[in-house]
């Protein structure tokens, strides 16, 4: 099968999301109640640590676990879904290393005893325009990061996906550079609302949605939260990017949510939720703004985008 980059793909061959999107919510807009149903009444009174609407309800777990982005499995939204059974999550190890005074290396079981993980209902926006409204478990990455003591030349966080290209078939392709990587700030990094997941709806993460352990960073372009994460490193200057390192004029590091910035090839002022038929506008900050803005202060967010 010929698997060639997104840059490569002209207009005309690809797919409108129109067409792709409504047949899939066609077909679930009279399941929706039940779904909805499903979902206990104290997840739901949790529902986001952001200011929201009354329809701000989670995506049902079908769709989270269907329609992913994860290129290490395939190009096509439903590539990891199909892809991913080979992949082994356990045994698993992270470590963590560079600027720090304690540089560990944490098995997963131990994460997992060590940090409880908790309910976040998060919004999720992607750069193709789609969001989702996911109920991940989870803890603060500033609390494994506060466990190997960063050092005062620490300023931003490095992450990287484990290379296994025998179990994640995307990775044999050079859709993109391998391994995927990714980049934070130390102080967005140390935010409470950046955390570290190990579940979905209660349950153990899907290997499609980034088995056993990914980032979720809720005010950012969902590209920011790395999946199957192997090693974070504390360094001195800003880490390279897998997005932007492959197409750098669209991706920058910084990835936050900014309906005001247009990708070159498409809007960003409105979304549509994954289950609904019409778009929504898009906020600033993904709807985040009242907790991270600050962050920001003085940056130009056109510039550093």
């Amino acid at each position: 099968m010929l698997i060639r980059r997104p840059l490569d793909i002209p207009a005309s061959e690809i797919t409108p999301e129109q067409v792709y999107c409504d047949r899939r919510q066609f077909m679930r807009v009279a399941g929706g109640t039940l779904a909805l149903a499903a979902v206990p009444a104290v997840l739901r009174a949790r529902l986001l640590r952001a200011p929201r609407t009354d329809d701000d309800k989670p995506t049902p777990y079908e769709d989270i676990t269907t329609y992913n982005n994860f290129y290490e499995f395939g190009y096509g939204k439903d590539d990891p879904s199909h892809n991913a059974g080979s992949f082994h999550p356990r045994p698993w190890t992270v470590t963590v290393d560079g600027e720090v005074h304690k540089p560990r290396t944490f098995d997963l079981d131990e994460i997992m005893r060590r940090w409880p993980a908790e309910e976040r209902v998060y919004r999720h926006r992607c750069v193709e325009a789609w969001s989702m409204v996911i109920p991940w478990n989870g803890f603060p990455l500033a609390k494994l990061l506060a466990e190997v003591q960063p050092t005062a030349a620490a300023k931003y966080v490095a992450f990287t996906t484990v290379y296994r290209p025998d179990e994640m078939p995307g990775q044999k392709t050079d859709i993109l550079p391998w391994p995927y990587v990714e980049g934070l700030r130390l102080d967005e990094a140390m935010h409470p609302l950046a955390i570290l997941v190990t579940g979905l709806y209660g349950k153990p993460l899907p290997n499609q949605d980034g088995a056993p352990i990914r980032l979720a960073v809720p005010w950012k372009y969902g590209f920011k939260s790395i999946k199957s994460i192997v090693k974070i490193r504390l360094v001195a200057t800003q880490p390279p990017t897998t997005w932007n390192m492959a197409a750098p004029n669209e991706y920058g590091f910084y990835s936050n949510v900014n309906p005001e910035v247009d990708h070159p090839r498409w809007s960003q002022k409105r979304e549509r939720r994954i289950g609904e038929f019409l778009r929504r506008p898009t906020l600033m900050f993904n709807g985040y703004g009242d907790q991270v803005a600050s962050l920001y202060t003085g940056m130009d967010l056109r510039a550093n985008f």
